[in-house]
């Protein structure tokens, strides 16, 4: 298994911030549908039930994910 990495992230989920602030639920749909590994998902699902502003509030709830491998 590689590392999750926040580029990668961004590149799954960064549609879901289009029309304002994104839920975990939002999160996992657009990485779902944009063929996210497996391992993206449950850090996905790991986080907490709350609505994010923009994408970078989940660096809070992530602050082990390195930007690059």
């Amino acid at each position: 298994m590689s590392t999750i990495t926040r580029t990668e992230l961004v590149t799954h989920i960064e549609a879901a911030f289009a029309h304002g602030p994104a839920t975990r639920d939002n999160l996992l749909a657009y990485a779902v549908g944009s063929h996210a590994r497996p391992e993206l998902i449950t850090v996905i699902e790991n986080l907490p039930d709350k609505a994010y502003t923009e994408i970078r509030d989940l660096w809070y709830d992530l602050p082990d994910v390195p930007v690059t491998a």
